[in-house]
């Protein structure tokens, strides 16, 4: 095997046009990719081929003018940005001298170095593993075969035997492991299910600008950078907009053009917040001059996980860059479909919230809360979470509140606070406004 090193990888880049020449998006993305990964390309070689060449992936020539331009350039290692097959691998690794990576391999070592939780880092290990155990010949190949003689018999089985067992193990261990993490998920999942708290998900392309969004909707600081794959792991935070109920707010990885099937068969973590949701914010870079290639592998993905069905709300992002102007498109029933802005400029967010309102305010409704003297702590979260209208003290102590939200959430509330929501809140009056009537009873002084 060749040893990684330390420092930044000097990298050539290779890619051919299958039935099709090399397209200038293709190479940008793939340079982006191998950046992230932070590799330094010196060098670009493409080419064309109807279908691969078995034996290299590339014909003979190329693979030789590929070892020629890693040595001139004094390359570390080769970037492949197609799938290849362990003894494609294996083979131009001979020829060449140095390292080959394929794009799966390359996407793989980007994730290993952006996953943050235990549960990221696991999902990682596990489909580099699994890429690995299809590779293990390429660093064992002095040991394939067992020796015999005296003295020279082993323990009857080759050291490629052995790791690939060492291996299978380890495997076996690290599902476990998750198994028990998505059920720990599941279980949290379902309790948040039982309070019905309307859940949106920001999916979309690699560097689309999902996060950036996320930080100005929520006013969080979840790492976001001009950089593929800069989120990995789920991030999920409330969103409170005015005349509209509590929403659950998750940021997740973005997609890539031939996102391996073991990573998105490994995220499932990431990839459930956007299964789960109650809205899809499809987040779009409207400067990409392939946006629509991208929305359509981002589509493509959704329908695999099973979120083909789910409502969709499509941001075109980065308006700033194409000088385009904030504004909504709706669809014959006057509903919104697509929102322009900029996360960077904040341009067009309040057109964004507006269509959030839309969709979910009509869960809100104005209620009247009867408090106890002794229930402060519960007045003081309502105003925490911008809920109370208005507030009247009442003669015999405690308040009559006027709140604004969801039955759901105000529910949970007094339920968590230790209130008869049925014998202590009752609507209002939509003419009458604050009204201090309907079931709700008299409060005794504490």
């Amino acid at each position: 095997m060749f040893e990684r090193p330390e420092a930044g990888e000097r990298a050539v880049l290779v890619r051919l046009g299958l039935g099709a020449p090399v397209g200038e998006q293709d190479l940008e993305e793939f340079g982006a990719l191998a950046v992230s990964a932070g590799a330094v390309p010196v060098a670009v070689v493409t080419g064309s081929r109807k279908v691969p060449e078995p034996r290299y992936f590339v014909g003979s020539g190329k693979a030789e003018e590929i070892r020629a331009v890693a040595e001139t350039h004094d390359a570390e290692v080769v970037l492949v940005d197609h799938a290849l097959s362990p003894s494609q691998e294996r083979n131009l690794e001979r020829l060449i001298g140095r390292r080959v990576l394929d794009r799966s391999g390359l996407i793989l070592d980007i994730f290993a170095q952006r996953a943050r939780s235990a549960e990221g880092k696991l999902e990682v290990e596990l489909a580099q593993l699994r890429h690995l155990s299809t590779r293990l010949v390429r660093g064992w190949t002095h040991l394939e075969r067992q020796k015999g003689g005296i003295g020279l018999r082993g323990p009857g089985e080759t050291q490629l035997e052995t790791d690939r067992r060492l291996l299978a193990k380890r495997i076996r261990t690290l599902s476990e492991r998750l198994e028990s993490l998505a059920r720990r998920r599941d279980t949290g999942r379902a309790v948040r299910k039982r309070i019905p708290v309307p859940a949106v998900a920001l999916v979309g392309y690699t560097n689309a600008g999902k996060s950036t969004l996320f930080n100005l909707l929520t006013g969080s600081d979840a790492y976001a950078a001009d950089q593929l794959f800069a989120t990995l792991d789920p991030t999920v935070r409330r969103l409170r907009l005015p005349h509209t109920p509590e929403i659950v707010l998750a940021d997740t990885v973005g997609f890539v053009r031939d996102l391996p099937h073991e990573l998105v068969a490994a995220f499932r973590s990431t990839l459930l917040e956007a299964r789960d949701a109650d809205l899809l914010l499809h987040v779009v870079d409207a400067s990409d001059p392939e946006h629509l290639e991208h929305m359509a592998q981002v589509e493509e993905v959704l329908t695999s996980i099973g979120a083909g069905s789910i409502p969709v709300l499509t941001v075109f992002n980065k308006i700033d860059r194409v000088a385009a102007p904030p504004s909504v498109e709706r669809d014959t029933d006057g509903q919104a479909v697509r929102v322009w802005m900029s996360a960077v400029s904040g341009a067009g967010l309040d057109l964004l919230k507006d269509c959030l309102h839309e969709r979910f305010g009509a869960l809100v409704q104005r209620y009247s809360l009867s408090l106890a003297p002794s229930e402060g702590r519960a007045r003081a979260r309502l105003y925490r979470d911008g809920l109370v209208r208005q507030d009247h003290p009442r003669e015999q102590g405690g308040w009559l509140l006027e709140v604004e939200a969801s039955r759901p959430e105000l529910e949970a509330l007094c339920a968590s606070e230790g209130i008869d929501f049925a014998l202590r809140v009752s609507p209002c009056l939509p003419l009458h406004g604050f009204v201090e009537s309907g079931h709700a009873a008299p409060v005794e002084s504490a």
